[in-house]
């Protein structure tokens, strides 16, 4: 049975784009994302908990990510867990997990079409979508879901 191993992250970016061409010509871009949750803990303070990321786009979304994205900017990121080892200076083995995105979409902010595009495809938006189909549980004609 094969396992399944996707991540989906939005947050915002802690740096620019780190942007560099392999000797082949292709282009491999590392991001640092931050996703952030908060909640209120047993004293009624509430607390804040950032998360950071490393992401690694390959050849087109390299280019775009260079083009188009600076640090601050949202972007939802869909991609893999990828594990590496390496040994540091001191020849001691060190592991790194990183994201190898497929997919990456840039959400807020700017007045480009591209952004606002990204925007109506925002997958924050479908639990709204799947809560206003909830409720029409009287006419399932238009459900075509499995689930």
């Amino acid at each position: 049975m094969a396992g399944v191993n996707k991540v989906i992250l939005i947050g915002n970016l802690g740096i620019d784009p780190e942007v560099r061409t392999l000797e082949s010509g292709v282009k491999v871009c590392r991001l640092s994302l931050a996703t952030s949750e908060s909640y209120t803990n047993k004293e009624g303070n509430r607390v804040e908990q950032t998360e950071w990321h490393s992401i690694t786009l390959w050849r087109q979304l390299a280019e775009i990510a260079e083009k188009y994205l600076t640090k601050g900017n949202k972007v939802y990121i869909e991609g893999k867990l990828r594990t590496r080892s390496y040994k540091d200076k001191e020849g001691v083995e060190k592991y790194s997990t990183e994201i190898v995105a497929d997919n990456m979409q840039m959400l807020g902010g700017s007045s480009s079409g591209d952004s606002s595009s990204a925007t109506r495809s925002n997958p924050q938006s479908q639990p709204q979508q799947q809560a206003s189909s909830g409720n029409a549980d009287s006419d399932n004609s238009d459900d075509d879901l499995p689930f």
